[in-house]
């Protein structure tokens, strides 16, 4: 899976719909910086606009970009609970996008390497439409997203100013559960490519990560001063708890961990009571 050297990733162009701010649901296709459309879904917050929709005035409300994980898309069904949720609880408008070569996107996954291209288009959009203030979250694979997006941007129109990972590993290759051994004989073989395709409207690149990205557990480090919070279900499996304590540590205090009793894996996984908490968090400002 190809991959540019690691440094800063900027998006060059978007959408030509975008304005400040709307008070109706609106798709649109952006592009990143590597030239891939990403469809993304803009929802209004249901509190309504805080300031004047005028443009010259910012509106100083906060948008969550919502990073969906690996076979997810802006419309799965869980992903439309997770963002309806996080709107209703923390009052805030909702992005979702689908991640490169999966649902309306163009290109093909490289699980995690250039998504963090995807992310950085769909919060500068999201600032586009007035958002003084953007949060993200991601789930598994979005979540290691999430990561290195918040440490490669930081200090850029693309930057987010709160960032929570659920379900997120800390390190690349982990083949240590069974769940992650299919999901590596997916990613790998030709055979579980075409599964990927065929099954799971996933279309991935065949080529290695040249360089390997930064791993999870290198970006939380250089993602301080902005808040962080890091969550993970006790019955994942995918990833054991050592991934969500190896990235708490790494924040040598500066993160947040919530370890969630009876909890499963990612946006799947997540309850009405979770997402509320979590809506709550990324918009507490």
């Amino acid at each position: 899976m190809t991959s540019a050297a690691e440094g800063r990733f900027h998006m060059v162009d978007v959408s030509s719909l975008t304005s400040v701010h709307h008070r109706v649901p609106r798709r649109a296709m952006l592009r990143t910086e590597d030239g891939v459309r990403i469809e993304a879904v803009y929802t209004p917050s249901p509190a309504g606009v805080t300031g004047p929709a005028v443009t010259d005035r910012a509106v100083t409300d906060t948008a969550v970009v919502l990073a969906h994980g690996f076979t997810g898309s802006a419309d799965r069904p869980s992903v439309r609970r997770a963002a309806r949720t996080l709107a209703r609880h923390g009052a805030a408008a909702v992005v979702t996008f689908s991640f490169r070569g999966h649902g309306g996107s163009g290109g093909r996954s490289t699980v995690g390497d250039r998504e963090v291209l995807d992310l950085s288009a769909a919060v500068r959009w999201a600032r586009e439409q007035g958002h003084a203030r953007v949060a993200t979250v991601g789930f598994s694979m979005g979540g290691s997203v999430v990561l290195r997006q918040a440490a490669l941007d930081r200090g850029t129109p693309g930057s987010p100013d709160a960032v929570a990972a659920v379900s997120a590993p800390a390190r690349w290759f982990y083949r240590g559960t069974p769940a992650m051994r299919r999901v590596h004989w997916v990613i790998t073989r030709p055979e579980g490519r075409l599964v990927g395709r065929l099954g799971l409207g996933t279309r991935i690149d065949h080529r290695a990560w040249d360089p390997v990205p930064l791993p999870p557990v290198a970006a939380v480090p250089l993602i301080a001063p902005t808040p962080l919070l890091i969550v993970h279900g006790d019955r994942d499996p995918y990833f054991p708890l050592d991934h969500p304590r190896a990235l708490a540590a790494a924040g040598d205090g500066a993160a947040e961990l919530w370890l969630e009793p009876g909890m499963g894996h990612a946006e799947n996984a997540a309850g009405p009571e979770l997402l509320a908490r979590l809506g709550n968090w990324l918009t507490r400002g």
